[in-house]
């Protein structure tokens, strides 16, 4: 199905600090499959406040948020909403008449993977990363009955305050544990430490489950090294699929089927 756009076509995007063609195929596969007069692009900035203010001047219906702006981005918006304002983290804005709306659909993909995956709540985790995305992250494991965790994070400001709030210890170093979970860019396509892994292969060998929230690639060095070592693996391409499946439903009020998502995650990814 190929559609025209036109004065009347839905803009969404999204803002990263490194850009990807994930969401961008995601949202416009999702579009051209339900038949909604919407397109979605990507975007990079070095002025927040201006490209936000864009947003509400321009009309922009939806807005993702990405690293390293979920927390920065508070400040802009007009209301926060829950899942937002729990754990002071923002990954989607929805613009309902030049009043910007705040969630966080990150929250919610975690959760939802750690109850499918059978992993055991009596795990130890160890956590790397101490920003929005961590947040999230560590909120959703705290929630879904991990009690015991490290956050590590060489900010020895956010890193503890995170721990803090969450009931963890906290690490500047790698630590090991039962689930090692991975919230920074290492292993990002594109990145300074593309090729590198936050866990050691002593740490991957004692663990019993892994989870990446890097989604390009959705093998990085560490899901590859889980997978080696025989490790369950939770990847980044998964998270990414169920919290912009979230977003989608935020900005046109359209909820895709599960073999949808499904179709769009595998297309974003192809």
């Amino acid at each position: 199905m190929t559609r025209s756009l036109n004065k009347d076509t839905q803009l969404c995007m999204s803002l990263s600090g490194r850009p990807s063609n994930i969401g961008t195929r995601f949202h416009n596969f999702l579009y051209d499959e339900l038949d909604l007069d919407f397109v979605y692009k990507a975007f990079t900035t070095t002025d927040l406040p201006a490209a936000i203010g864009g947003v509400r001047a321009l009309g922009i219906r939806g807005c993702a948020v990405s690293m390293p702006f979920k927390e920065d981005v508070i400040a802009l918006v007009d209301v926060m909403h829950d899942s937002a304002s729990a754990i002071e983290s923002v990954n989607t804005i929805v613009n309902d008449n030049g009043t910007l709306h705040a969630y966080n659909t990150d929250y919610q993909a975690v959760a939802n993977l750690l109850a499918s995956s059978g992993f055991s709540t009596d795990f130890s985790v160890a956590v790397t990363g101490s920003g929005g995305m961590a947040k999230a992250v560590v909120a959703a494991l705290r929630d879904s009955g991990f009690t015991t965790g490290t956050v590590v994070a060489r900010n020895t400001e956010t890193g503890p305050a995170l721990a803090q709030s969450y009931g963890y210890d906290w690490s500047p170093d790698a630590v090991g544990a039962d689930l090692l979970v991975n919230v920074t860019p290492v292993g990002m396509a594109g990145g300074p430490d593309a090729d590198s892994s936050p866990f050691t292969d002593a740490h991957i060998d004692a663990a019993q489950a892994a989870f990446d929230v890097v989604a390009m690639p959705s093998e990085t060095p560490f899901v590859t090294q889980a997978r080696a070592a025989g490790k369950p693996v939770v990847t980044g391409a998964e998270v990414i699929a169920l919290q912009a499946a979230e977003q989608f439903v935020l900005y046109t009020g359209v909820r895709p089927t599960d073999d949808q998502i499904a179709r769009a995650s595998h297309f974003s990814r192809s």
